[in-house]
């Protein structure tokens, strides 16, 4: 299996190089279950945050290590994460679609109704693992506004691709895409 060597925070990591189209592969980059690359991953980014918020704000799943971690970072109380689905206990959630470069169907992102209530008129900082096409975090963005939050700053550890070269977020490391 082909690998792609990548240094994060200071830590090295072999990503497997996996191929999503015939023209497209992408080194696999999976944060769940990396208790160090979490931790200095959040201290890192959380060097880069100089402007005064209120609330984080990531998408399930792999945001939410990162996000927890980073909240432990500024001693903060509490992140919001919104889900992929709808979930019994939310009372008028918020909904939207996104389609990630990732996943082969459409997915829905989901912010519970008491959720966007509390993040109504506060700063928000949204939080990824990685940006790619910038979907995902194009849907939590909206999610956010929809909900009424001002969204201040927006950090991944990585950027994929042409992501990299965005000027409105912060990221740690290229990721490079893989063609045919």
């Amino acid at each position: 299996m082909k690998t792609f060597d990548l240094t994060i925070a200071g830590l090295k990591r072999s990503l497997p190089i996996v191929r999503l189209s015939e023209n497209l592969a992408i080194a696999s980059f999976v944060l769940l279950g990396d208790t160090e690359l979490a931790v200095l991953g959040a201290e890192a980014l959380a060097d880069k945050i100089n402007t005064e918020f209120d609330y984080f704000l990531t998408a399930e799943a792999k945001g939410i290590p990162l996000v927890q971690c980073i909240a432990q970072e500024f001693n903060h109380p509490k992140f919001y994460v919104a889900r992929k689905s709808v979930k019994a206990y939310m009372d008028n959630p918020l909904i939207t679609e996104v389609l990630s470069i990732t996943t082969q169907a459409s997915q829905q992102l989901v912010l519970d109704g008491k959720d966007a209530a509390e993040l109504k008129g506060k700063k928000v900082i949204l939080i990824d693992d990685v940006i790619s096409t910038g979907d995902s975090l194009a849907a939590l963005k909206q999610l956010a506004e929809e909900a009424g939050a001002i969204v201040v700053d927006q950090l991944a550890l990585l950027a994929e691709g042409d992501a990299a070269k965005r000027t409105d977020i912060q990221f740690l490391e290229e990721l490079p895409l893989f063609g045919s």
